[in-house]
């Protein structure tokens, strides 16, 4: 598990939603649409990083389809110690943090919206 939570929070872009959304899920079971509003991300970026964190047993999903409610597993439960040493040796948004530790609640990363445009007078730019 140790392995599996180092790549999910510190191997690959999404370990700070990754590590936010397990704050969050600490709390109370959540649903995605509750997630995605409190990370203030796009609603499938949320169930992106919860089917990563699902598919490495950190999380599992009761309910039904609609509204299903994410939950930590136990077996994350039994791995707690090491989700917060590797949380509190990640530099997440140009900090040192840890889970749990003291920031402040309104401080999130910024949303970013993309949009793809292209012209024709972007020769390297092909369909």
């Amino acid at each position: 598990m140790e392995k599996a939570l180092w790549y999910l929070l510190a191997g690959t872009r999404g370990g700070e939603n990754r590590t936010r959304i397990v704050g969050l899920l600490d709390e109370r079971p959540r649903n995605a649409n509750r997630i995605a509003d409190e990370l203030d991300v796009d609603y499938n970026t949320a169930r992106h990083h919860l089917d990563m964190l699902i598919d490495h047993d950190v999380v599992e999903a009761g309910g039904g389809d609609y509204g299903k409610l994410y939950f930590l597993t136990d077996r994350f439960e039994r791995h707690r110690e090491a989700f917060e040493r590797i949380t509190e040796q990640v530099d997440v948004g140009g900090t040192e943090t840890g889970f749990g530790a003291d920031r402040d609640a309104d401080a999130r990363p910024e949303r970013r919206e993309t949009t793809d445009v292209r012209t024709d007078a972007d020769p390297d730019i092909t369909d």
